[in-house]
């Protein structure tokens, strides 16, 4: 975004840094207060509209644009959970670890493609179901998080937040596809470490939760497949249309599930609009509050020191482990675009995005507040009787397995 040369002094960094802070400290500090979506978009809006105000009056034509990265960044979000909504899949498979590992590695490919909170709504409840004989399964739905509410989701804009709002700022639809080697060396990791977690977890369960696993068994079935069709008709929309008839495509494509999907496939699915509303109201204010801290960085952000993709990789994550990571995202691309490296894609070289984008993306697992699904997957385990962990204990488990990957990822690819 050029903003006709217009940067706010640094102070008016602080409605955007106050913001994140309240999403990551409010619903630990004042969970009832944070329920409602009323509560949280008047939360955006106090911090929001001094910032608008101060570019309506210095750069009009700035809140023109973020307006509309916000309501194709809307629009997308809201096509695929209305449509993933409308999908049901039900079964009760024997809870082997080859059949839970094959659950994380199909839940992690969906997710580049129907998006991490998608995939996460879709087969979260089955996955439950099928262990819910089984004693030990915290373990399998922490990796779950990690697989298919996080670091699945890199190959596509569809996939995360952060790469769609990439998109936007005008990072070409199959640019994502270079991270499937990234994407192919973490998933594969992950799993060989929890196939052979489940394998130990799974020999040491009573003999008689695995006679009931085994006389339980009932075969997975979808309803409301066609709205399979429908979400390949959201991932066509946004590689091949141009705004505006790509939302005007996508908002058909949804209104279309809505009305064909019968309400026994949602309801079954614990279906509402509260969770896509929570993120309305709360990237309202994000979106807003965000402009000053991109312009100073593009203008000032060689300043920081943060120059080699290793570090962009490190910095990127460990605020969005924290953080929201697709406001993060587009802080470090401002960042690297402000170094005035060579500009091989919006700005910065591949190598730099790519550090960026997987920084992003996978460390959005590292707790529970690092990306919108992993409270929603936490919230649905524990309705079915899960004793998830603490804010600190899934980080244990984060630490213990997700940092020793990514230190792996880091020689491999960012050295």
């Amino acid at each position: 975004m050029d903003h006709a040369g217009f940067i706010p002094s640094l102070p008016w960094v602080a409605p955007f840094a106050m913001l994140l802070l309240g999403i990551a400290i409010i619903p630990l500090a004042a969970p009832h207060f944070w329920e409602s979506n009323l509560r949280k978009l008047g939360v955006s809006l106090v911090l929001g509209l001094p910032v608008a105000a101060l570019y309506l009056m210095q750069a009009p034509h700035a809140l023109a644009e973020i307006s509309r990265d916000y309501l194709s960044f809307m629009i997308l979000l809201g096509s695929l959970y209305v449509i993933s909504g409308g999908v049901l899949m039900d079964g009760d498979l024997e809870a082997k670890p080859w059949v839970n590992t094959a659950f994380l590695g199909l839940g992690a490919f969906f997710a580049s493609f129907v998006g991490t909170t998608g995939a996460s709504m879709l087969l979260i409840r089955p996955l439950l179901h099928t262990n819910r004989e089984r004693t030990r399964v915290v373990h399998t739905v922490v990796f779950f998080i990690f697989l298919v509410s996080n670091v699945g989701g890199s190959l596509t804009p569809l996939g995360d937040p952060p790469l769609f709002l990439g998109y936007l700022q005008g990072v070409p639809f199959t640019w994502t596809l270079r991270l499937l080697p990234h994407w192919l060396f973490t998933c594969g990791l992950l799993l060989v470490i929890y196939f052979a977690w489940d394998t130990w977890a799974h020999g040491r369960e009573p003999t008689r939760n695995l006679e009931a696993d085994r006389s339980h068994r009932k075969p997975l079935r979808i309803t409301g497949i066609h709205n399979l069709a429908l979400l390949g008709g959201i991932v066509l929309s946004a590689a091949f249309l141009a705004a505006p008839w790509r939302e005007l495509a996508m908002v058909s494509l949804a209104l279309a599930s809505y009305v064909a999907t019968s309400h026994h496939v949602r309801h079954a699915n614990h279906f509402s609009l509260h969770p896509i509303l929570e993120v309305a109201s709360v990237f309202a204010g994000i979106f807003l509050t965000m402009i000053p801290a991109l312009d100073i960085l593009r203008a000032h952000g060689g300043a920081l020191g943060v120059r080699e993709p290793w570090q962009f990789f490190w910095s990127t994550g460990m605020l969005s482990s924290f953080l929201d990571n697709a406001p993060t995202y587009l802080t470090f691309l401002a960042l690297g675009q402000g170094l005035h490296l060579p500009p091989d894609v919006v700005g910065v070289p591949h190598h730099t995005l790519e550090a960026i984008s997987a920084g992003a993306v996978f460390m959005g697992a590292n707790s529970y507040i690092g990306n919108g699904p992993n409270f929603m997957v936490r919230s649905i385990a524990e309705a079915r009787g899960v004793q998830m962990p603490s804010f600190g204990g899934y980080m244990l488990y984060s630490g213990a397995v997700l940092i020793p990957v990514f230190i792996l990822v880091t020689f491999v690819f960012f050295r």
